[in-house]
């Protein structure tokens, strides 16, 4: 066998700043060539694992280590950050982050450059990296110009420069929509058979991840390696499900029906199942048993209407083109899109942000135009994706209290409004804590009470789930569905299929600023022509439903969902 490209020895980790180690006892190689996803949740070390080995810790993030890490033969800390990168490439989560240069031929020179190579040869390079990853026709564009997946091939781009023998990424599909995400693990798939570099993906989006193989998976929990086992192995077990990774949809939905997973199904893509003729009698049966116990729900009161609106941010441009729809009272709806599809331009002038060009919003059948954005803030709110850029108060009491202090209340008043919505959204114990204190979730968690403190009727969360592993996924999907259940209307912008399905009985999808559809979430993932059109990813229950020979794949994708729900309960 060679030798590791990457070698773990009892190695352990404690940030400078914290009272106990990130890592410990971690024995991990991988060698040349491999393709490995490093999964676990939120706080299971993968990330500190990989900023191990592209040198951000320990030069970036000082602590105290323990152990051996060899990069490439060489101690990892005895290194340098910049002898590093010549080794491992990273791409990072948000590439927005990750650009350095004005246009995209500058951005992937950047390496080149400081390594002073000369002008024609570096051209030469990074013509060549850009076919590559077939960004070569958008050498002149600025960054931001381009779509979530088109960066992600220039931040590729960018670090394939230095020819590294490992590429590290981080989090690759965590701002891309379905089709984008799919897409880039096409992209790394190719890129890992041209270069023949060792490919590492850390990503907790497991179901997309492996929508291209990978020779196997590690699995974190608390800072430990609990799995190191082929993709195979590894699904056919149980420890997802016990460490907090969702497993993917189709596996569950065998598990519903009885099936056991064994490695020889060869579980690890949809299409490579080998289902015997007892298996896919075992999935039908299921699907008619659960089919008979599907009720229909009534949509409520009409409350807020979407009538022919129009927008553009250029005289040139339509943004949004005619959009009509209805939200009736109660109603928990996905709006679902390929990026710069028009679902954020959408909830911008819902909130009165931006104005239309024309069309109208009404809310329980008042025309709002003559609103101020504070007047339609009293029955409709925003939540932004990321909640430190809502943020702007010290203190979580002060932060959920500030949109009181304009209304004509009582301190009395106030102090009962917010404690009241804190006990809601289970922040009442830390109701004198620092906002600094808290996790991401927790945080989520004040920016919708600072929403809620001024009982809006409508909540519209823009990825409300972005970045999250599945238990705080979960964790914040049902609060929202708590509230829900307590009357607010809640409409939520997401590129996540699942929660789509799992959540929401409605989606309406947008593609190039036109409503391309409002129907069932069912409907949208099980119409091949729709999904292609919004740049959505078909789910792979259509395809488990296509291959036991089930002809209304729209109805068993709902038995899934209705009989997930009642597992939960």
């Amino acid at each position: 066998m060679s030798t590791p490209i990457i070698s773990f020895q009892d190695y352990g980790f404690q940030y400078m700043a914290q009272a106990e180690p990130t890592l410990h006892h971690i024995n991990l190689d991988i060698y040349p060539g491999e393709k490995v996803l490093i999964a676990g949740t939120s706080g299971s070390g993968k990330s500190t694992i990989g900023n191990c080995i592209n040198g951000l810790i320990p030069f970036a993030y000082p602590g105290e280590k323990t152990g051996v890490l060899l990069v490439d033969g060489k101690e990892a800390d005895k290194s340098s950050i910049f002898e590093l990168s010549h080794t491992v490439g990273t791409v990072l989560q948000d590439t927005d982050g990750q650009f350095i240069g004005l246009t995209v031929g500058e951005d992937i020179a950047f390496a080149a450059e400081n390594d002073c190579v000369v002008q024609d040869e570096m051209k030469q390079i990074v013509d060549k990296v850009a076919k590559l990853v077939d960004i070569d026709h958008h050498l002149d564009y600025a960054p931001h110009e381009l779509s979530g997946g088109q960066k992600q091939r220039v931040s590729l781009a960018g670090v394939m420069v230095e020819e590294v023998k490992v590429l590290l990424f981080d989090e690759p599909l965590a701002n891309l929509d379905p089709a984008a995400g799919r897409t880039t693990i096409e992209l790394i798939d190719t890129v890992h058979e041209r270069t023949k570099a060792a490919v590492i993906v850390i990503e907790h989006r497991l179901e997309d991840v492996l929508w291209r193989s990978m020779d196997r998976i590690v699995l974190m929990n608390e800072g430990r390696v609990i799995a190191d086992m082929p993709t195979a192995k590894l699904l056919a077990g149980n420890y997802l499900l016990e460490h907090g990774i969702r497993e993917p949809l189709y596996l569950t939905a065998l598990r519903y029906a009885g099936v056991a997973i064994e490695e020889k199904m060869h579980p690890e893509h949809v299409d490579k199942l080998c289902l015997t003729d007892a298996h896919k009698e075992m999935v039908l049966n299921w699907y008619q048993k659960q089919k008979a116990l599907i009720q229909q729900q009534e949509a409520g009161e009409e409350l807020l209407k979407v009538e022919h609106l129009t927008f553009g941010y250029t005289p040139q441009k339509r943004n949004l083109q005619d959009v009509s729809f209805t939200i009736h009272k109660g109603e928990m709806v996905s709006i679902v899109g390929r990026n710069g599809a028009g679902k954020s331009t959408l909830a911008k002038l819902i909130c009165g942000f931006e104005q239309p060009l024309s069309g109208a919003i009404y809310m329980a059948g008042r025309n709002l135009s003559g609103d101020t954005i504070k007047e339609r803030a009293a029955n409709i709110g925003y939540v932004m994706q990321n909640p430190n850029q809502m943020i702007s108060k010290p203190m979580i009491w002060d932060e959920v209290e500030l949109a009181l202090l304009q209304e004509e209340m009582t301190g009395e008043e106030r102090k009962k409004r917010v404690e009241e919505t804190l006990k809601v959204c289970g922040l009442y114990p830390f109701r004198n804590w620092p906002v600094s204190a808290l996790s991401f979730g927790q945080k989520k968690r004040v920016t919708i009470a600072s929403i809620l403190v001024q009982r809006p009727q409508v909540i519209i969360l823009d990825e409300p789930t972005a970045g999250q592993d599945y238990h705080h996924y979960t964790e914040i999907m049902e609060f929202l569905k708590e509230l829900n259940a307590q009357g607010y209307t809640i409409l939520m912008i997401t590129h996540d299929m699942h929660l789509m399905l799992e959540y929401t009985p409605r989606a309406i999808v947008f593609s190039e600023g036109k409503m391309l559809a409002d129907t069932t979430a069912a409907h949208v993932l099980n119409d091949p022509c729709l999904v292609q059109a919004a740049n959505l990813k078909e789910t792979s229950l259509y395809s488990l439903s296509m291959a036991c020979g089930i002809e209304e794949p729209q109805t068993f994708t709902e038995c899934f969902i209705s009989y997930e729900k009642k597992e939960e309960r």
